[in-house]
């Protein structure tokens, strides 16, 4: 494991269970920790972003929400301000938890290959920013922010399916 992330690896009930490569959850579809942070301007518009085409998980879909993976001896707040930071350039903006929501898929089908799901416990923070951002060219191709109106009337595919269930609670 020299050199790539530790992840904390859980329960079903979001309980530390032993810490793995990040390359062994990913492969094996390892329940693990995510913080999630929704990012609304002063408008109430939130903030969307692009995964580029390279993510391991969901790429070149539409995110709700900037976020990441908790890695060994990081905290869910942590992590969050972390990924704010990376992903969108954001500092200094109080994170607010709400609430914590777990997401699970059966995975799918990559070049004939079935490919494991994701299982995440995720903490969903809520921020206020109006940009501008610096995005993460490694992790987000482009965003933009939108009303929850036109999210929720858009065709649910172009979304991540684990933000578009801890956007409706």
């Amino acid at each position: 494991m020299s050199g790539e992330e530790r992840v904390i690896i859980v329960d079903r009930n979001n309980q530390p269970c032993t810490i793995v490569a990040r390359s062994v959850m990913r492969a094996n579809g390892l329940r693990h920790r995510a913080s999630a942070i929704f990012v609304f301007d002063n408008g109430d518009r939130l903030f969307v972003q692009r995964r580029t085409r390279t993510k391991d998980v969901y790429p070149g879909l539409l995110d709700l929400c900037a976020g990441g993976v908790v890695v060994e001896g990081e905290s869910y707040e942590r992590c969050a301000e972390r990924e704010a930071q990376e992903e969108l350039g954001i500092v200094d903006t109080p994170l607010e938890p709400v609430f914590d929501s777990y997401y699970a898929d059966r995975g799918r089908a990559s070049g004939g290959v079935q490919l494991p799901g994701n299982r995440v416990w995720s903490r969903i923070f809520i921020g206020r920013h109006d940009g501008p951002f610096t995005l993460q060219a490694e992790e987000v191709a482009d965003g933009e922010f939108r009303t929850l109106a036109d999210i929720l009337a858009d065709h649910p595919g172009r979304y991540t399916p684990d933000s578009r269930k801890a956007l409706r609670g």
